[in-house]
Order: C-alpha cells, then structure tokens, then sequence
C-alpha cells in the first residue's frame, strides 16, 4: 500500500539550511560560487520578521538577503521558489481552517500576483492581490493618523 502523501505543513520540517559550493554554472550562478539552500522555516521567518504590513519585496530580494545572512554568493532560485511555495500552501491550509491572514506567514508579500508561482497556489493571483491592496490601504490609513 503507498504510503500517504506529506502535508504542506510535514514538508515545512526540511533539512536545516546550509551552502554548497558549486562545480558547474547553475541558474545563472556561477562555477565556484557559495550557493545557500534555505528551508521553509528560514522563509517562513523572513516573510514574517523582514517584510512589515503594505510592503512588498520581489523574490530575488528574499534570496539576496538569505544568502547575506549565510555569507553565500546567492540563494538557490529553484529551492527558494519551491519553499516559497511550501510556505504559501501551509499557511493556506491554516487559513482554511479558519485562522485569521494576519496571523499566519505572510506569502502575499513576495509572491507576485500573476506570476506563474501565484498561478500554482491554491490561495491565487486574485486573492494575493486583493491582500496586498488590503494591507497598503490599512497602512496608508495608519500613517495618516
């Protein structure tokens, strides 16, 4: 009997991150460069610590400052993508579930509507849009109080 698939929420319990150096070109990283693979939690931590409510930052800022904190030369774009994703999926399973947006990671921030990631996500384009929209309104409200 196959075994059951893991959950979104098992599949946050990666590996650790850690850095290999890199043989070959990969990505458009170069031979020799210190390449971070990340985890879901790692993300999970920068999406909810670096990006406050009504910012937003492009994917590739997220992999610049991960791999800042590791001394790494970069982040790996395909593991990064991948735990973007795992991070997105937990946290719309808890959403689902009923727990409020505000109190799980916030996955809108970074993943950009539209995008072929966003078009993966079960949560989509319009509702991450509508989300960010949400949290810039709130934000241009309270910096006008």
């Amino acid at each position: 009997m196959p075994s059951r698939p893991k959950t979104w929420q098992q599949k946050m319990q990666a590996k650790p991150p850690h850095t290999v150096v890199l043989d070959k070109d990969f990505a458009g990283v170069p031979a020799g460069a210190r390449l971070l693979i990340s985890c879901p939690l790692e993300v999970e931590h920068y999406l909810r610590t670096q990006v406050p409510p009504g910012e937003t930052r492009a994917i590739q800022q997220m992999r610049r400052e991960l791999a800042r904190l590791h001394g790494a030369d970069a982040a790996c774009p395909v593991s990064t993508a991948i735990f973007l994703r795992t991070v997105a999926e937990a946290a719309w399973d808890r959403i689902e579930a009923g727990t409020p947006a505000a109190q799980v990671a916030p996955f809108w921030r970074v993943v950009e509507p539209g995008t072929p990631l966003a078009k993966k996500l079960r949560a989509g384009s319009d509702w991450i849009a509508q989300q960010r929209a949400a949290e810039q309104q709130a934000r241009a409200r309270d910096a006008c109080q």
